[in-house]
């Protein structure tokens, strides 16, 4: 920090530490106005921006700024009293203590340590955890570099790019155990132990635990493992999931900290569940005993409908990482091997979804299809059962509100609610019922607000990359235009190309006289992706075409920032993957949120939704013959659709120029996505389902 902080802001610090203020929109306004350009610089980081601005002791003399900061200051307070939560009232005498494990988790763009909608759910997850008064922390991994920033080059490539994290500069800080002493735990590996470094994320109410491995007595190669997100090689990754899992129970010991659930995000967490059977049976406990306490006391989320999407050790990598497990565990090589042996197309293997499966009695996918899907693809786990009881549940994904809502909507909600009753109970559709009665043109002016703010982002990214590239090709969004957006992780599966299946019919729908369209597209492929890179390649030389240019788009860089720009402004959410590949999708939640109705594939969780007047499908809920013919039926589905309902409705305006119809599927998109689909639902669903449930069975 250049210059001390002066005392009538003494509190800064911890406001800038205590992530609460991503979702406060009145702690932002107080850290952008003590220095606008570092905010903006500084990816609106509070604690990098509160190091280096040289603005506070000016501040600090600022009638304006003390009165923000004191608002601020006693939202913080008030928050973190804690008093009426929904857990404390609904749940008065349960004590259930939940540990939720993540490889990652998206807070916000200044804790680049995500990559995308796993990670984005995690945190929304923890943030509306804490919203209502839940027990509950989050473990996860503290990664040196990130998951990449993304740049796309002259030629169309993405290209990694890797930063220093630098801890020191980010909202979090060194664990505490309880003596006050920083928290270390170690891990053994093949030949050495590894040690391991606890960080601490305020997340609001509660708390988000990282694991990281640079330290000085690692060794170097080691002190890499923690460096990317889903980088390295299978000898990496086994490393990395015994880090998040092992050492993120030792961590919480470490803590005093002692859940009676535990969460596994993903089958990455699972040796979480070995590491509880080796405690049990160093207490005494025999290994069947043992497993049978620990599953009964573990949640496990399944995310990937894709076979190769889930991760398996071949024999040997196995071997040589659990060489004395069977004798910790109380069991010889088979029984460990038992918990995650699969079959694989290349050959036997340990699965760590297999071995999540096993050790966990609450089990659930993340759409009503998902869970569909999933039964499917593991029936050969879960044999008859003569309770009848469903061994994988449906908890359908969603949104954190406040994280995504625009505030323009939300002071718009505000005004039209007779005060702010619909923050009480955002999980309530009959609390959304007021939206019908907005009037349509406040409603489209609100939201032509949003868009304009979008499309001056937007257009301020688009020259930054023309700047670094040199391009010569015009790219700037036009916010009158219909603007459809698609911003997601690039997978092949997602389909991003399918928009370019018949690239003279989208020339004649983006050229229409008098009313034009564009797309703008955000994203990352995996680095070793090659075909998902290929599609960035695809989508950014159709950019440069001359009848295309400037209304198609490609932003490089995908993140939070990006997409929270893009589902608060953009029209229309474009989504089409393969069905049913996509196992719930939360992006489209986000965008219908902030009014902008889906144009989707119906998959993941937008067939619990889509109700014929809240937005529009693309293609037919059907199995197709082959992987073309569903590309074939899908882009001529999309391409219709846009020429006969989308555009023309969009343009039919009345008097004063609102688009009435278009405005009716606004309202019922709001009213039908914004309260079933946030994270306030769905982390009810899992207390009521999964963790009270898994609690009273510990106890």
């Amino acid at each position: 920090m250049r210059e001390s902080v002066p005392q009538r802001l003494s509190r800064l610090p911890e406001l800038a530490r205590n992530i609460l203020w991503t979702w406060r929109p009145g702690t932002q306004a107080l850290f952008s106005r003590l220095d606008p350009e570092l905010w903006e610089s500084t990816e609106h980081n509070p604690v990098r921006l509160l190091r280096e601005t040289e603005n506070l002791g000016r501040a600090a003399e600022d009638p304006a700024t003390v009165a923000l900061y004191n608002l601020a200051v006693q939202d913080l307070d008030r928050y973190l009293d804690g008093q009426g939560t929904w857990a404390g009232h609904v749940y008065p005498r349960t004590d259930a203590r939940v540990a939720y494990f993540s490889a990652e988790f998206g807070l916000h763009e200044s804790l680049p340590i995500y990559s995308g909608g796993l990670g984005v759910l995690a945190g929304d997850h923890v943030k509306s955890a804490s919203d209502l008064g839940l027990p509950l922390v989050g473990v996860g991994i503290l990664y040196a570099q990130g998951y990449f920033r993304q740049r796309i080059s002259a030629e169309g490539r993405q290209e990694e790019v890797y930063e220093p994290f630098e801890p020191e500069s980010r909202p979090i800080s060194p664990a505490l155990s309880p003596d006050g002493a920083p928290v270390i735990v170690g891990i053994a590996l093949p030949g050495r132990e590894l040690s391991l470094k606890v960080w601490k994320v305020e997340v609001g109410r509660t708390a988000i635990y990282l694991l990281d491995a640079d330290l000085q007595e690692n060794s170097e190669e080691d002190r890499l493992l923690t460096a990317r997100l889903y980088g390295g090689g299978q000898r990496t990754r086994i490393s990395q999931e015994m880090i998040l899992g092992i050492g993120g129970v030792r961590a919480l010991r470490a803590l005093g900290l002692r859940p009676n659930v535990y969460h596994m995000n993903e089958g990455h967490a699972a040796f979480l569940g070995l590491e509880r059977v080796r405690e049990l049976v160093a207490a005494g406990e025999t290994f069947e005993a043992a497993t049978e306490k620990v599953a009964g006391s573990t949640v496990f989320t399944t995310h990937t409908p894709v076979p190769a999407g889930h991760d398996a050790f071949a024999p040997d990598l196995f071997d040589e990482f659990a060489r004395d497990w069977p004798g910790e565990l109380g069991t010889d090589r088979e029984g460990l091997w038992a918990l995650g042996r699969k079959r694989e197309d290349w050959g036997e293997a340990f699965n760590m979804t297999v071995l999540a499966f096993n050790l966990s009695r609450g089990r659930n996918a993340v759409s009503k299809l998902h869970r569909d899907v999933s039964l499917d693809m593991w029936k050969y786990l879960f044999p008859e059962r003569p309770d009848g009881e469903d061994p994988i549940l449906a908890v359908t994904n969603g949104v954190h509100t406040w994280s995504w809502l625009a505030p323009e909507l939300a002071e718009l909600f505000d005004r039209h609610c007779g005060g702010r009753a619909w923050r009480r109970e955002v999980e309530n559709p009959a609390a959304w019922s007021f939206v019908a009665g907005i009037p349509s043109g406040e409603l489209w002016r609100a939201h032509e607000g949003t868009k304009r703010g979008m499309a001056r982002f937007v257009n301020a990214r688009l020259e930054l990359q023309k700047e670094r590239t040199g391009r010569d090709v015009p790219q700037e969004i036009n916010p009158e235009a219909l603007t459809i957006g698609f911003s997601r992780r690039f997978a092949t599966y997602k389909r991003a190309t399918l928009l370019l299946s018949d690239p003279e019919r989208l020339r004649a729908i983006i050229g229409g006289a008098d009313r034009p369209v564009q797309f703008v597209f955000a994203g990352k492929a995996h680095p070793a992706d090659e075909p998902a890179k290929a599609f960035i390649e695809a989508l950014y030389w159709a950019s440069e075409e001359d009848d295309l240019a400037g209304s198609l788009v490609i932003l490089e860089d995908y993140d939070m920032n990006v997409t929270r720009h893009l589902v608060q402004g953009v029209d229309v959410w474009l989504n089409n993957p393969r069905r049913p590949l996509e196992a719930s999708g939360t992006s489209g939640q986000k965008a219908s949120l902030n009014g902008a109705p889906n144009f989707s594939v119906l998959d993941g969780w937008w067939p619990e939704a889509y109700n014929g007047r809240n937005g529009w499908a693309v293609g037919e809920p059907v199995e197709y013959a082959s992987e073309e013919e569903g590309d074939r039926v899908d882009a001529e589905s999309l391409y219709s659709t846009l020429e006969n309902s989308l555009v023309p409705l969009f343009y039919d305006r009345d008097a004063e120029g609102v688009p009435l119809g278009w405005v009716r599927v606004m309202k019922e998109a709001i009213q039908t996505v914004a309260p079933t689909f946030s994270t306030q639902r769905m982390v009810q669903d899992y207390v009521h389902k999964l963790y009270v449930p898994r609690a009273n069975r510990a106890g």
